[in-house]
Order: structure tokens, then C-alpha cells, then sequence
């Protein structure tokens, strides 16, 4: 069973966890929970981050999200579940959660698929969205926060 290193960063710096709560929640009014949820939970698999993996899913179902939809996240391509605009979202999560992976991890295609589906309120929302799960998630794997720690 893992232990956390230390107190969670946000829990002592109580101005932090406001101002990632904030980010978060700012990118709610734009775009649907389930899309963010799945965003949310295809980021920490990439990032190994063991909290999210068991949290987002947990929220994706509150949400109304299906377990087959849930559990093809991670094949998403190959996976029939998925509508265009959702594979564009999963798509620009990847790359922005790759950033080292190669040359150009946002290329113009993934962008301008994303673009195709989102307004610019929504596509906002979304980058939001992802750089805020990355956040989260490095902050959690950074203090190896345990399963469980947060209730859902």
C-alpha cells in the first residue's frame, strides 16, 4: 500500500487548492461533465496517477458515463464508443499530456480537429481542462498520494 511522502502540496498551501478548484471549475459551463471526465480520466492513465485513474471514472459515472465507454478509454481509437468530437478532446489530451514525446507534440492536425468540434469557448475550456488534470496528477504522483485518500 502506498503512503504519501508528505502532506498533499494543496492541503498545506490552502491558496492552492482554491486556485486549482477554481481553474477546475471554470471550464464546467462549456463543455459536457462526461467529456471532461473522460479527458480527465485518459490524462492520469498516461500519467500514471493511481487517485485520478480511481476517481474520474467514479465521477464519469455520476456523470451518467457507461462502464463500456470507461473501461475503452485507453483504446479509444480502436474502440467504437467514442463520437468524433470526443476523440478529438482524447486526441488534444494526449498531446498536451506528451509534451516531451516529439518534436511537435500539438500538431496542426490534432488542433484543428479539436477546433473543427469546439468553439473557441469550449476549446478554451478544454485546454484548461487538460492542463489542469496534468497538474493534479504530477502533484499526486509527485507526493504518492494514495487511492482513497479523496472520497468521491
Amino acid at each position: 500500500m502506498m503512503k504519501a511522502r508528505m502532506n498533499h502540496p494543496v492541503m498545506v498551501v490552502p491558496e492552492a487548492m482554491k486556485a486549482l478548484q477554481a481553474l477546475s471549475e471554470s471550464t464546467k459551463p462549456a463543455l459536457p461533465e462526461k467529456l471532461l471526465e473522460l479527458v480527465h480520466l485518459r490524462a492520469s492513465q498516461i500519467n500514471g496517477c493511481s487517485v485520478c485513474v480511481d476517481m474520474h471514472p467514479k465521477l464519469a459515472r455520476r456523470a451518467g458515463e457507461t462502464d463500456e465507454r470507461l473501461f475503452a478509454v485507453g483504446a479509444w481509437r480502436d474502440a467504437p464508443y467514442f463520437t468524433e468530437a470526443e476523440r478529438a478532446a482524447l486526441a488534444l489530451t494526449e498531446a498536451m499530456t506528451r509534451l516531451s514525446d516529439r518534436e511537435d507534440p500539438v500538431t496542426d492536425a490534432v488542433w484543428d480537429e479539436a477546433a473543427k468540434h469546439f468553439d473557441e469557448q469550449q476549446l478554451a475550456s478544454l485546454v484548461l481542462g487538460i492542463a489542469a488534470i496534468n497538474v493534479w496528477n504530477r502533484l499526486n504522483v509527485a507526493v504518492r498520494q494514495p487511492v482513497g485518500a479523496w472520497k468521491v
